[in-house]
C-alpha cells in the first residue's frame, strides 16, 4: 500500500497558517508590552543574525551549501518544523536532503530549548540570589494591574467561535492568499523570488494594521482556531512523506551544528540577554523563555518559565512579555533575517 498526500492541499495549509500569523501581528502589541517587550525584540533580531552565522560558517566549513547553514540555523531553530518544511520544498531542487535535515535540526532544538532553559534560569537565580517580587507590584503599561492569576485567566478562559468569526476569518485569509501571490507574482517579474507564506504573512500584517482605522474587527479566536488546525496538518502530512533514513550520512554534521547552536544561545543569554533585561528575577525567568523560543517554539518558551515560576516564584512580567514576542514578532524577523542571507553573494 502506497500513501501519498495532494501537495496542493498541504502547501494551502502552510499559507493559511503564516497568514493567522500576520494577522494577529498587531503592532499596537508592542505597547503593551512596554520597554521589555522592545528590548527582547530587539535582542531577538540581533540573535537571528548570530544564529544563522553560526549555522552557515559551520555548514561552509564542512564544504556544504550555505542554504544548509540557513537550515542549521534560524530556519529550523527559530523557525520550527514549519518553516523548516516550507523552505524544504523551495530549496529541495539545489540541496536535496535539506528538508528532512531542517526537520532533524527542529527535533532537536525542541528537545534542546526545553531542557537547557530552566536550569539556565535556576543557575542565574542561584548565583545572583533572585527573589521573585510581589505580585501586586506589576503593572501594564495602561496602569492595569497584571497578577499571576490574571494573566492565567487570559490564557485559559474558553473563546468561543461563532459563525460571523468564521466568515469574516476566512474572507481575511482568502485577502492573505490572493494579495500574497498577486505580490509573488510581480516581485518575479523583478527575477525576485520569495516563499509563498512570506507574502501571504506580510499581507495579514498590513490588513490587521489597517483593521483599526477602518473601524473592522479582527477575530482573533477564530485566527487562532483555523491556524493551530491547518498547521497541525500541514505538518502530519509532510512528516509522513519525510524520508528520515536519509539523514544517516548527515548524522555527524547535525550533532556538531546542535552542540555549537546550544552553546551560542546559552553564552548570548546569560552574556547578553540577561544583563540587558536588568539581572533581575524576571531577567532569569525572561532567560528561560529566549533559549526555548530560539532553539524551539512559544510553548517550549511558556514551558520553561512555567517550571521556574512553579519552583522559585511568579513572573507575571516575563509570562506577558514572551509569549507575544514569540507568537508575533519572532517569525516577522525571522523572515527578514532569512532575506537578507539568502541576498548574500555566497548563498
Amino acid at each position: 500500500m502506497s500513501i501519498s498526500f495532494d501537495l496542493d492541499i498541504r502547501n494551502t495549509m502552510l499559507l493559511i497558517f503564516f497568514s493567522t500569523i500576520g494577522l494577529n501581528a498587531k503592532v499596537s502589541a508592542l505597547r503593551r508590552g512596554g520597554k521589555a517587550l522592545v528590548l527582547l525584540v530587539l535582542l531577538c533580531g540581533v540573535y537571528l543574525v548570530l544564529q544563522n552565522a553560526v549555522g552557515v560558517s559551520t555548514m561552509l566549513v564542512a564544504g556544504e551549501p550555505g542554504i544548509w547553514g540557513l537550515f542549521a540555523g534560524s530556519i529550523a531553530l527559530a523557525g520550527g518544523h514549519g518553516t523548516a518544511i516550507a523552505w524544504g520544498e523551495s530549496a529541495a531542487a539545489e540541496a536535496g536532503g535539506v528538508a528532512e535535515f531542517g526537520i532533524a535540526v527542529a527535533t532537536f532544538g525542541l528537545i534542546a530549548g526545553g531542557v537547557l532553559g530552566g536550569p539556565l534560569a535556576s543557575r542565574l537565580i542561584n548565583q545572583f540570589k533572585l527573589v521573585a517580587p510581589d505580585e501586586e507590584k506589576f503593572t501594564r503599561l495602561e496602569t492595569e494591574e497584571v497578577t499571576q492569576e490574571s494573566v492565567k485567566e487570559a490564557h485559559f478562559v474558553p473563546k468561543l467561535v461563532s459563525i460571523d468569526d468564521v466568515i469574516g476569518t476566512v474572507l481575511a485569509l482568502a485577502l492573505c492568499l490572493g494579495l500574497g501571490d498577486a505580490v509573488n507574482r510581480y516581485l518575479f517579474s523583478f527575477s525576485i523570488r520569495l516563499p509563498g507564506f512570506l507574502t501571504a504573512m506580510a499581507i495579514g500584517v498590513v490588513i490587521t494594521n489597517l483593521a483599526d482605522p477602518l473601524k473592522l474587527k479582527m477575530r482573533h479566536n477564530a485566527l487562532d482556531l483555523i491556524g493551530g488546525v491547518c498547521l497541525q496538518l500541514f505538518l502530519v502530512m509532510s512528516l509522513m512523506s519525510l524520508d528520515l533514513l536519509s539523514l544517516v550520512s548527515s548524522l555527524h554534521l547535525l550533532l556538531l551544528v546542535m552542540l555549537l547552536q546550544c552553546t551560542a544561545v546559552l553564552l548570548f543569554t546569560r552574556f547578553v540577554v540577561f544583563p540587558l533585561m536588568g539581572r533581575d528575577y524576571d531577567s532569569a525567568v525572561m532567560s528561560a523563555g529566549f533559549v526555548g523560543i530560539m532553539l524551539g517554539a512559544t510553548p517550549v518558551a511558556v514551558a520553561n518559565m512555567d517550571a521556574v515560576s512553579g519552583k522559585y516564584g511568579a513572573s507575571a512580567k516575563a509570562l506577558l512579555v514572551v509569549p507575544l514576542v514569540g507568537s508575533f514578532f519572532i517569525d516577522l524577523l525571522n523572515g527578514a533575517t532569512l532575506g537578507f542571507f539568502t541576498a548574500l553573494p555566497f548563498m
